[in-house]
């Protein structure tokens, strides 16, 4: 075996445990929901799932929030995208509550409480812990002219308000 043959080889011996360790030791947290969780109006950043994440790397924890969020969902689109949307080894999942009813009833589709029902229960039965998206009528001074959809401040103020519990749930 020639050299560099020996010294690749070591090489992955020693890198790959240690992608393996970081990976692990990363909590895997998922938000889900419309498009108050995807960001309407507003930049990726300034979603609070990655205001949230900023927020927890600065506290310290090595967490990554994926955003599943999507613009006009319903309860029952979260419902069968669910397995896609929130992968195996997801630990925490910050629900959406809201807007995927709020949709299905705008589209006339009923208030869909057996669908978040639904998320609930398969959620729970693979062990992952759920949040609720933090939500308060404060939030309406923080709409963007639509009515509907957070101001950058808006979403800040979400993600300050999801710090607390999802601090506990990363310990």
């Amino acid at each position: 075996m020639t050299f560099a043959a020996r010294l690749f080889l070591l090489v992955g011996f020693l890198v790959v445990p240690m992608l393996g360790s970081a990976h692990q030791a990363q909590a895997q947290i998922v938000a889900i929901g419309a498009s108050n969780v995807a960001g309407r109006g507003v930049s990726s950043s300034d979603a609070w799932p990655a205001q949230l994440e900023g927020m927890l790397v600065a506290k310290g924890r090595h967490v990554h929030v994926t955003n599943a969020g999507i613009n006009g969902d319903t309860n029952a689109g979260m419902l069968a995208r669910l397995d896609s949307a929130v992968p195996q080894g997801t630990k925490i999942v910050l629900l959406d509550r809201y807007g995927g009813g709020w949709n299905a009833r705008r589209r006339g589709m009923g208030d869909q409480s057996a669908e978040l029902a639904s998320i609930e229960a398969r959620l729970r039965s693979r062990g992952i812990r759920i949040i609720p998206m933090w939500w308060n009528p404060a939030l309406r001074q923080y709409l963007q002219p639509d009515g509907i959809h957070f101001t950058p401040e808006g979403h800040r103020l979400v993600a300050t308000k999801m710090l607390p519990p999802v601090m506990g749930a990363v310990r």
